[in-house]
């Protein structure tokens, strides 16, 4: 599991692969409008093609704001509703929150339960305790015997209860983080705002999960997937309207001790960073294509190579691809057959 809300600007470059190498260019006659902002601890890109730039604007501003909503609401450690809750829970309190979050909660601990706990918003004691809950982190591990004790206490997104506006959990240690699942949420919201307001075709791009709406003129928007070792695109796809695409890797946030690299995805079974895997992409369609595109790939990055695709039938995505600690790319078929790949010598390993 992972913290979205201290990434710094030097990491932040190494996502927006999926925003760099959008291939997008505003040629043709139609206009284009694009905008970019920092938020989420990340940087977020609007783009609206077809549209008058007033009009474009002016909904790209209030996806924006709404951004910066989300991003005050959910913020793990800094004062926000998210880090009322979690004084409430540490004290055995239960505590009031909005409908909206009671939403979140009751969504998030559904997918908890269909990834098998390893999608687990509840570990943000332990995200904290590896110091990822933090603007600027250091190259520092825990003591194993804290490891142990977390661990232990078994905190889990079913200890928590929302009954009459009020939320409460039956485990002390339950400390929430979302940030698995917010630039999800944002997509899928940012998705509504648009089409609210009758923009039709659109590309939002939240640190790397990306959601298309309609097309870039008369072809599809066409993204880049990150090389999780090297600057570029491993590969390219065309998002279909209302596909969402999301990259969970090791590159994001990680400090080095020695020749190991510690990455902010952490296995709430052994309560240590995952090793193994570099980086895991997923496509998504439907009604929560952004949130799935967010939080579904957690459980796939966690099960590593001997479980990633058992974990992707359990998540129901048919299309996904897995790069191991060697670099070799695992994927689905359903996945082959969407990806262009930048190097024409690539040969995946194909798993049906």
């Amino acid at each position: 599991m992972k913290s979205l809300f201290g990434l710094s600007l030097r990491r932040c470059r190494l996502l927006v692969v999926l925003g760099a190498t959008l291939l997008l260019c505003a040629c043709g006659k139609e206009p284009f409008y694009q905008e970019q902002a920092y938020v989420f601890g990340t940087l977020v890109e609007v783009s609206v093609y077809g549209e008058p730039e007033p009009r474009a604007k002016q909904a790209v501003s209030e996806v924006l704001h709404e951004f910066q909503r989300l991003h005050n609401m959910l913020h793990a450690w800094q004062p926000s509703e998210l880090s009322a809750l979690n004084a409430a829970f540490a004290n055995g309190e239960s505590k009031a929150v909005s409908p909206e979050l009671a939403a979140m909660l009751q969504d998030a601990a559904q997918l908890s339960q269909q990834g098998q706990g390893l999608f687990n918003p509840a570990i943000g004691g332990l995200i904290q305790l590896w110091g990822f809950q933090a603007d600027e982190f250091k190259s520092r591990k825990p003591d194993e015997k804290q490891i142990a004790t977390w661990l232990a206490k078994h905190p889990q997104m079913s200890d928590i209860a929302v009954e009459q506006g009020k939320a409460r959990s039956s485990n002390k240690a339950v400390k929430l983080d979302l940030g698995g699942y917010a630039k999800g949420y944002a997509l899928d919201r940012a998705a509504g705002l648009l089409r609210k307001q009758g923009i039709r075709n659109a590309l939002i791009n939240i640190g790397g999960n990306i959601m298309a709406l309609g097309q870039h003129g008369e072809r599809l928007w066409r993204v880049g997937i990150q090389h999780p070792r090297k600057p570029g695109a491993l590969a390219t796809l065309a998002l279909h309207d209302g596909e969402a695409v999301g990259t969970s890797g090791d590159y994001q946030r990680y400090f080095t001790l020695g020749d190991t690299r510690y990455c902010h995805l952490i296995d709430p079974r052994s309560g240590w960073p995952v090793q193994g895997v570099q980086a895991v992409t997923i496509l998504t369609r439907g009604a929560h294509a952004g949130v799935l595109s967010d939080a579904a790939s957690k459980p796939l990055f966690i099960s590593g190579v001997a479980g990633w695709r058992a974990a992707a039938r359990q998540m129901g995505l048919p299309e996904a691809l897995l790069v191991d600690g060697q670099g070799v790319i695992h994927l689905t078929a359903e996945m082959q057959k969407r990806l262009e790949f930048s190097d024409k010598n690539v040969h995946p390993l194909v798993e049906p």
